[in-house]
Protein backbone atom coordinates (compact mmCIF):
# COMPACT_ATOMS: atom_id res chain seq x y z
CA UNK A 1 0.00 0.00 0.00
CA UNK A 2 2.68 2.45 0.81
CA UNK A 3 5.15 1.37 -1.29
CA UNK A 4 3.64 3.30 -3.46
CA UNK A 5 5.10 6.03 -2.64
CA UNK A 6 8.86 4.10 -3.27
CA UNK A 7 7.79 4.84 -6.78
CA UNK A 8 8.26 9.05 -6.75
CA UNK A 9 11.58 10.47 -7.49
CA UNK A 10 13.23 12.84 -5.84
CA UNK A 11 12.60 16.13 -6.47
CA UNK A 12 16.49 17.24 -5.24
CA UNK A 13 19.88 15.11 -5.74
CA UNK A 14 21.28 13.80 -2.75
CA UNK A 15 24.92 14.81 -1.94
CA UNK A 16 27.35 12.17 -1.87
CA UNK A 17 27.92 10.72 1.93
CA UNK A 18 30.52 9.97 4.15
CA UNK A 19 31.61 6.25 3.21
CA UNK A 20 32.41 5.41 6.72
CA UNK A 21 29.61 6.81 8.45
CA UNK A 22 27.65 4.85 5.37
CA UNK A 23 29.27 1.46 6.70
CA UNK A 24 28.62 1.81 10.26
CA UNK A 25 24.80 2.97 9.54
CA UNK A 26 24.63 -0.15 7.58
CA UNK A 27 26.06 -2.15 9.90
CA UNK A 28 23.39 -1.11 12.89
CA UNK A 29 20.97 -1.82 9.83
CA UNK A 30 22.15 -5.55 9.34
CA UNK A 31 22.91 -6.23 13.08
CA UNK A 32 18.82 -5.07 13.36
CA UNK A 33 19.76 -2.40 15.40
CA UNK A 34 16.55 0.29 15.47
CA UNK A 35 17.42 3.35 14.04
CA UNK A 36 16.38 6.23 16.82
CA UNK A 37 15.88 9.90 15.54
CA UNK A 38 19.31 10.93 17.48
CA UNK A 39 21.00 8.78 15.10
CA UNK A 40 23.12 9.81 12.12
CA UNK A 41 20.89 8.31 9.11
CA UNK A 42 22.25 8.90 5.39
CA UNK A 43 20.02 11.55 3.27
CA UNK A 44 18.36 9.53 1.21
CA UNK A 45 16.92 6.97 4.20
CA UNK A 46 15.56 10.54 5.71
CA UNK A 47 13.64 11.22 2.78
CA UNK A 48 12.72 8.22 1.53
CA UNK A 49 10.99 7.22 5.30
CA UNK A 50 9.57 10.39 5.16
CA UNK A 51 8.10 10.52 1.71
CA UNK A 52 6.09 6.65 2.74
CA UNK A 53 5.29 7.64 6.32
CA UNK A 54 3.68 10.82 4.98
CA UNK A 55 2.19 8.68 2.49
CA UNK A 56 0.41 6.30 4.99
CA UNK A 57 -0.46 8.99 7.09
CA UNK A 58 -2.12 10.68 4.13
CA UNK A 59 -3.91 7.91 2.74
CA UNK A 60 -5.60 6.82 6.50
CA UNK A 61 -7.36 10.60 6.46
CA UNK A 62 -8.26 10.74 3.02
CA UNK A 63 -9.22 6.96 3.63
CA UNK A 64 -11.99 8.15 6.23
CA UNK A 65 -14.02 9.64 2.90
CA UNK A 66 -15.24 6.95 1.85
CA UNK A 67 -16.54 5.21 4.30
CA UNK A 68 -17.94 8.67 6.25
CA UNK A 69 -20.25 8.28 2.86
CA UNK A 70 -22.15 5.43 4.52
CA UNK A 71 -21.98 6.31 8.55
CA UNK A 72 -25.31 7.84 7.99
CA UNK A 73 -26.81 5.10 5.38
CA UNK A 74 -26.05 1.94 7.56
CA UNK A 75 -28.23 -0.20 7.74
CA UNK A 76 -28.16 -0.76 12.01
CA UNK A 77 -27.17 0.83 14.99
CA UNK A 78 -24.67 -1.87 15.72
CA UNK A 79 -23.39 -1.38 11.55
CA UNK A 80 -23.42 2.88 11.87
CA UNK A 81 -21.37 2.71 15.45
CA UNK A 82 -18.58 -0.14 13.84
CA UNK A 83 -18.18 2.68 11.00
CA UNK A 84 -17.93 5.49 13.54
CA UNK A 85 -15.50 3.35 15.48
CA UNK A 86 -13.49 2.77 12.25
CA UNK A 87 -13.01 6.31 10.93
CA UNK A 88 -12.12 7.34 14.44
CA UNK A 89 -9.26 4.99 14.36
CA UNK A 90 -8.08 5.42 11.02
CA UNK A 91 -7.32 9.48 11.99
CA UNK A 92 -5.74 8.54 14.87
CA UNK A 93 -3.43 6.26 12.64
CA UNK A 94 -2.80 9.33 10.92
CA UNK A 95 -2.05 11.43 13.88
CA UNK A 96 0.31 8.39 14.97
CA UNK A 97 1.81 8.85 11.54
CA UNK A 98 2.69 12.36 11.25
CA UNK A 99 4.24 12.42 14.51
CA UNK A 100 6.52 9.70 13.72
CA UNK A 101 7.56 12.10 10.46
CA UNK A 102 8.01 15.08 12.64
CA UNK A 103 10.66 12.58 14.69
CA UNK A 104 12.54 13.02 11.22
CA UNK A 105 12.85 17.01 10.95
CA UNK A 106 9.76 17.46 8.84
CA UNK A 107 7.01 19.72 10.35
CA UNK A 108 3.36 18.68 10.31
CA UNK A 109 2.12 21.65 8.52
CA UNK A 110 4.78 20.81 6.22
CA UNK A 111 3.46 17.38 4.98
CA UNK A 112 -0.22 18.61 5.15
CA UNK A 113 0.83 21.58 2.48
CA UNK A 114 2.39 18.88 0.61
CA UNK A 115 -1.02 16.97 0.25
CA UNK A 116 -3.19 19.70 -0.40
CA UNK A 117 -0.94 21.04 -2.93
CA UNK A 118 -1.09 17.81 -4.78
CA UNK A 119 2.70 17.27 -3.88
CA UNK A 120 2.65 14.39 -1.76
CA UNK A 121 0.53 10.92 -2.64
CA UNK A 122 -2.01 8.95 -0.99
CA UNK A 123 -2.88 5.17 -1.50
CA UNK A 124 -4.43 5.16 -5.15
CA UNK A 125 -7.35 3.07 -3.36
CA UNK A 126 -9.31 5.68 -2.07
CA UNK A 127 -9.81 7.49 -5.27
CA UNK A 128 -12.78 4.97 -6.08
CA UNK A 129 -16.21 5.35 -4.93
CA UNK A 130 -18.40 3.73 -2.30
CA UNK A 131 -21.55 2.96 -4.28
CA UNK A 132 -23.25 0.59 -2.15
CA UNK A 133 -22.86 -0.73 1.78
CA UNK A 134 -21.50 -3.66 0.23
CA UNK A 135 -18.41 -1.60 -0.06
CA UNK A 136 -18.00 -1.22 3.31
CA UNK A 137 -17.47 -4.89 3.66
CA UNK A 138 -15.09 -5.06 0.67
CA UNK A 139 -12.92 -2.18 1.83
CA UNK A 140 -12.32 -3.44 5.14
CA UNK A 141 -11.96 -7.28 3.77
CA UNK A 142 -9.91 -6.70 0.91
CA UNK A 143 -8.32 -2.56 1.44
CA UNK A 144 -7.38 -3.76 5.06
CA UNK A 145 -6.59 -6.97 4.31
CA UNK A 146 -3.74 -5.93 1.75
CA UNK A 147 -2.94 -3.00 3.95
CA UNK A 148 -2.27 -5.50 7.02
CA UNK A 149 -0.30 -7.72 4.11
CA UNK A 150 2.03 -4.29 4.04
CA UNK A 151 1.85 -3.29 7.23
CA UNK A 152 3.24 -6.06 9.85
CA UNK A 153 6.45 -6.30 8.51
CA UNK A 154 6.26 -2.59 8.88
CA UNK A 155 5.84 -3.52 12.53
CA UNK A 156 10.28 -5.07 12.34
CA UNK A 157 11.04 -1.51 10.01
CA UNK A 158 14.33 -0.36 10.55
CA UNK A 159 13.05 3.18 11.79
CA UNK A 160 12.08 2.50 15.41
CA UNK A 161 9.57 5.73 15.86
CA UNK A 162 7.59 4.29 12.65
CA UNK A 163 7.84 0.46 13.67
CA UNK A 164 6.51 0.95 17.01
CA UNK A 165 3.91 3.72 15.87
CA UNK A 166 2.87 0.28 13.39
CA UNK A 167 2.41 -2.38 16.45
CA UNK A 168 -1.07 -0.33 17.76
CA UNK A 169 -1.96 0.64 14.07
CA UNK A 170 -1.91 -3.02 12.89
CA UNK A 171 -3.78 -4.24 15.87
CA UNK A 172 -6.29 -2.29 14.88
CA UNK A 173 -6.52 -2.86 11.17
CA UNK A 174 -6.65 -6.31 12.57
CA UNK A 175 -9.99 -5.49 13.56
CA UNK A 176 -10.74 -3.77 10.88
CA UNK A 177 -10.42 -6.48 8.59
CA UNK A 178 -12.61 -8.94 10.48
CA UNK A 179 -15.44 -6.31 10.41
CA UNK A 180 -15.08 -5.82 6.96
CA UNK A 181 -15.44 -10.02 6.56
CA UNK A 182 -18.44 -10.21 8.93
CA UNK A 183 -20.50 -7.48 6.56
CA UNK A 184 -19.47 -9.84 3.50
CA UNK A 185 -20.55 -13.02 5.34
CA UNK A 186 -23.75 -11.23 6.67
CA UNK A 187 -24.59 -10.15 2.62
CA UNK A 188 -23.68 -13.70 1.52
CA UNK A 189 -26.12 -15.03 3.12
CA UNK A 190 -28.69 -12.64 2.77
CA UNK A 191 -31.35 -11.93 0.04
CA UNK A 192 -30.14 -12.81 -3.32
CA UNK A 193 -29.91 -8.70 -4.06
CA UNK A 194 -27.65 -8.66 -1.34
CA UNK A 195 -25.12 -11.40 -2.08
CA UNK A 196 -25.06 -10.11 -5.73
CA UNK A 197 -24.40 -6.34 -4.13
CA UNK A 198 -21.43 -7.92 -2.85
CA UNK A 199 -20.41 -9.47 -5.94
CA UNK A 200 -20.32 -6.21 -7.58
CA UNK A 201 -18.44 -4.43 -4.08
CA UNK A 202 -15.54 -7.53 -5.04
CA UNK A 203 -15.69 -7.18 -8.83
CA UNK A 204 -14.85 -3.18 -8.79
CA UNK A 205 -12.42 -3.41 -5.45
CA UNK A 206 -10.55 -6.52 -6.19
CA UNK A 207 -8.44 -5.18 -8.72
CA UNK A 208 -7.10 -1.50 -7.17
CA UNK A 209 -6.88 -3.75 -3.86
CA UNK A 210 -4.10 -5.82 -5.97
CA UNK A 211 -2.54 -2.25 -7.25
CA UNK A 212 -2.36 -1.16 -3.43
CA UNK A 213 1.08 -3.03 -2.98
CA UNK A 214 2.83 -0.60 -6.03
CA UNK A 215 4.36 -1.71 -9.09
CA UNK A 216 6.34 -4.30 -9.88
CA UNK A 217 9.47 -4.69 -8.05
CA UNK A 218 11.22 -3.85 -11.29
CA UNK A 219 9.55 -0.54 -11.75
CA UNK A 220 9.86 0.13 -8.18
CA UNK A 221 12.68 2.95 -8.02
CA UNK A 222 13.13 2.61 -4.40
CA UNK A 223 12.27 -0.75 -3.27
CA UNK A 224 16.24 -2.38 -3.55
CA UNK A 225 17.74 0.29 -1.23
CA UNK A 226 14.74 -0.06 1.00
CA UNK A 227 14.81 -3.11 1.47
CA UNK A 228 18.75 -3.22 1.86
CA UNK A 229 17.81 -0.80 4.78
CA UNK A 230 15.12 -2.88 6.10
CA UNK A 231 12.68 -0.14 5.74
CA UNK A 232 10.49 -2.92 3.94
CA UNK A 233 11.34 -6.85 4.15
CA UNK A 234 9.45 -8.00 1.49
CA UNK A 235 9.17 -7.00 -2.01
CA UNK A 236 5.62 -5.67 -3.87
CA UNK A 237 5.44 -9.06 -6.09
CA UNK A 238 5.84 -10.57 -2.70
CA UNK A 239 3.04 -9.04 -0.79
CA UNK A 240 0.79 -9.42 -3.79
CA UNK A 241 1.36 -12.55 -4.03
CA UNK A 242 0.68 -13.58 0.17
CA UNK A 243 -2.62 -11.32 -0.29
CA UNK A 244 -4.03 -13.70 -3.17
CA UNK A 245 -3.35 -16.88 -1.79
CA UNK A 246 -4.98 -15.58 1.72
CA UNK A 247 -7.65 -14.42 -0.22
CA UNK A 248 -8.97 -16.69 -2.77
CA UNK A 249 -10.19 -18.99 -0.07
CA UNK A 250 -12.14 -16.21 2.03
CA UNK A 251 -13.78 -15.43 -1.00
CA UNK A 252 -14.40 -18.87 -2.04
CA UNK A 253 -15.86 -19.39 1.43
CA UNK A 254 -17.98 -16.48 1.08
CA UNK A 255 -19.35 -18.51 -2.17
CA UNK A 256 -17.85 -15.33 -4.36
CA UNK A 257 -16.25 -15.47 -7.56
CA UNK A 258 -12.74 -13.26 -8.01
CA UNK A 259 -13.07 -11.43 -10.95
CA UNK A 260 -10.26 -12.90 -13.50
CA UNK A 261 -10.44 -14.96 -15.84
CA UNK A 262 -7.00 -15.87 -16.03
CA UNK A 263 -6.81 -16.82 -11.94
CA UNK A 264 -5.80 -20.73 -11.62
CA UNK A 265 -3.88 -22.46 -9.09
CA UNK A 266 -0.62 -23.87 -9.94
CA UNK A 267 0.35 -27.35 -7.82
CA UNK A 268 3.88 -26.94 -8.71
CA UNK A 269 3.89 -23.62 -6.63
CA UNK A 270 1.12 -23.35 -4.35
CA UNK A 271 0.37 -20.51 -5.66
CA UNK A 272 -2.45 -18.83 -7.50
CA UNK A 273 -1.78 -16.76 -10.65
CA UNK A 274 -3.53 -14.05 -11.97
CA UNK A 275 -3.95 -12.16 -14.79
CA UNK A 276 -2.03 -8.91 -16.16
CA UNK A 277 -3.16 -5.71 -13.80
CA UNK A 278 -4.11 -2.59 -15.58
CA UNK A 279 -0.93 -0.45 -14.89
CA UNK A 280 -2.13 2.39 -16.97
CA UNK A 281 -5.30 2.97 -14.56
CA UNK A 282 -3.60 2.44 -11.66
CA UNK A 283 -0.64 4.86 -12.88
CA UNK A 284 -3.67 7.35 -14.04
CA UNK A 285 -5.14 7.40 -10.23
CA UNK A 286 -2.20 7.29 -8.82
CA UNK A 287 -1.30 10.45 -10.90
CA UNK A 288 -4.85 12.55 -10.32
CA UNK A 289 -6.97 10.90 -12.90
CA UNK A 290 -9.15 8.60 -11.17
CA UNK A 291 -12.89 8.74 -10.24
CA UNK A 292 -13.17 10.25 -7.00
CA UNK A 293 -9.18 12.02 -7.17
CA UNK A 294 -10.69 15.40 -7.58
CA UNK A 295 -13.48 15.03 -4.90
CA UNK A 296 -11.33 13.58 -2.24
CA UNK A 297 -9.29 16.64 -2.34
CA UNK A 298 -11.84 19.17 -2.73
CA UNK A 299 -13.30 17.72 0.08
CA UNK A 300 -9.52 17.61 2.14
CA UNK A 301 -8.83 21.29 1.48
CA UNK A 302 -12.84 22.26 2.66
CA UNK A 303 -11.94 20.70 5.74
CA UNK A 304 -9.00 22.46 6.09
CA UNK A 305 -10.09 25.34 5.42
CA UNK A 306 -13.10 25.34 8.18
CA UNK A 307 -10.75 24.18 10.90
CA UNK A 308 -8.77 27.17 10.27
CA UNK A 309 -10.72 29.43 13.14
CA UNK A 310 -10.17 25.99 15.17
CA UNK A 311 -6.50 26.54 14.56
CA UNK A 312 -5.87 30.08 15.32
CA UNK A 313 -8.27 30.10 18.33
CA UNK A 314 -5.87 27.37 19.72
CA UNK A 315 -2.69 29.30 18.51
CA UNK A 316 -3.92 32.53 20.10
CA UNK A 317 -5.17 30.58 23.58
CA UNK A 318 -1.85 29.22 23.79
CA UNK A 319 -0.12 32.31 23.10
CA UNK A 320 -1.75 34.53 26.04
CA UNK A 321 -0.81 31.15 28.76
CA UNK A 322 2.82 31.71 27.67
CA UNK A 323 2.28 35.01 28.23
CA UNK A 324 0.50 34.61 31.84
CA UNK A 325 3.24 32.34 32.45
CA UNK A 326 6.28 34.51 31.48
CA UNK A 327 4.37 37.13 33.45
CA UNK A 328 4.16 34.95 36.74
CA UNK A 329 7.53 33.93 36.68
Amino acid sequence: MYAQALNARDPAPVQAEDLERLAAFQARIDAEEKIEPNVWMPEQYRRTLIRQISQHAHSEIIGMQPEGNWVTRAPTLKRKAQLLAKIQDEAGHGLYLYSAAETLGVSREELYDQLLSGQAKYSSIFNYPTLTYADMGAIGWLVDGAAIMNQIPLCRCSYGPYARAMILICKEESFHQRQGYDIMIAMCHGTPAQRAMAQDALNRFWWPSLMMFGPHDTNSVHSELSMKWKIKRFTNDGLRQKFIDATVPQAQYLGLSIPDPNLRFNDGTSHWEHGPIDWDEFARVLAGDGPCNRQRMKHRRQAEADGAWVREAAAAYATKQRAAAERAA
